[in-house]
């Protein structure tokens, strides 16, 4: 009887590890195949009131934030000559960012401008309140003058993504942050530092949460709308995961730029070129966008999903190359 029990004992082990342990798991699910599908399209024609910093005529600016091995005036130019020798060409558009603190004007700001090229200053304002407390007024005025001095036509985005969750505690309302908007806008005009397109920038997952319409400063205070895109959790094609702000944006009569753009290194290189020939193909398809800019940044301490850089992934960089060679984006 034991004799008989043993063996049935067996081969019930025989037949679990035959279910299980030798049993291939399922492969993971591909990511979407981006191939030969259509924008999203939410074509508006012109002209566009864009403040001093216009539009093109035809086809769209190409820009870029190039993360710096150092931050430091050779480090900055290090950075942009390496990526544009890459490219084969010089960007338009070079987003700078600043904290609140930190003023335009810098030695690497006068290099870039020297070479012909323009930038988008990302303004990281502070606390909304305190800026209606008036207790920035002098830090304010002083930024004014020193784009004043620039002499030449900027794009100011004014805490751009101010409707990222994290940022609420200073951010406080939408209503809190149009009324600093304003504030800000008025310092600028008493500085005469009328050289400034103002271009208010959210998420695009704050407009597919509809939270973002909230901040909107309204047509007569914002010069260019704009929005932040990127596939990182989330790998959707790029006009999917803007629609909302493309269909918003298309009742306004503004140029838009899209601030920031990037699909991250999780997604695998054909992913990521499949992915911005889609962007390419849907920059081009809405012809109120007439200003893109990359992210070329692996960010510090972030994972692979917050992970952007174009540089060393061939077939990503490839693509891209492709976008900015276009002559829809040499305008």
């Amino acid at each position: 009887m034991r004799k008989a029990l043993a063996g049935t004992l067996v081969a019930v082990l025989v037949l679990l590890s035959a279910c299980t342990g030798d049993k291939p798991r399922p492969a993971p699910e591909p990511s979407p195949d981006l191939s030969g599908r259509p924008p999203a399209v939410a074509v508006r024609g012109g002209p566009f009131a864009a403040g001093p910093f216009a539009p093109p005529a035809t086809g769209a600016y190409v820009g870029a934030w190039i993360k710096p091995d150092e931050l430091t005036h050779v480090g900055r130019l290090a950075a942009v000559d390496s990526l544009e020798t890459s490219l084969g060409r010089r960007l338009d558009i070079l987003n700078t960012y600043r904290r609140f603190d930190q003023l335009v004007g810098t030695e690497s700001d006068q290099e870039f401008l020297a070479q012909g090229q323009s930038l988008m200053i990302s303004w990281a304002t502070g606390d909304n309140r305190s800026i209606l407390d008036g207790e920035h007024d002098r830090l304010i005025a002083q930024q004014a003058r020193r784009i004043r001095k620039i002499k030449r036509p900027v794009l100011l985005r004014m805490r751009w993504e101010m409707d990222r969750p994290n940022l609420r505690a200073t951010m406080w309302s939408g209503a809190d942050y149009i009324a600093a908007w304003k504030y800000v806008r008025a310092i600028f005009h008493r500085e005469h530092a009328d050289n400034v397109s103002w271009v208010w920038c959210p998420t695009a997952e704050g407009f597919q949460r509809g939270e973002a319409p909230d901040f909107y400063p309204g047509d007569d205070q914002v010069d260019w709308t704009c929005v932040d895109v990127y596939a990182g959790a989330d790998f959707q094609p790029i006009g999917e995961l803007m629609g909302p702000f493309l269909q918003w944006a298309a009742q306004r009569p503004k140029p838009i730029i899209i601030g920031e753009f990037g699909v991250a290194k999780a997604w695998g290189s054909a992913n990521r070129a499949a992915w911005l020939r889609d962007a390419e193909r849907t920059f081009k398809a809405n012809r109120q966008i007439k200003a893109v800019a990359y992210f070329e940044s692996d960010p510090d301490g972030n994972g692979p999903n917050q992970q952007f850089q174009l540089s060393g992934d061939r077939a990503a960089f490839g693509a891209f190359h492709a976008l900015v060679t276009d002559p829809y984006f040499n305008p």
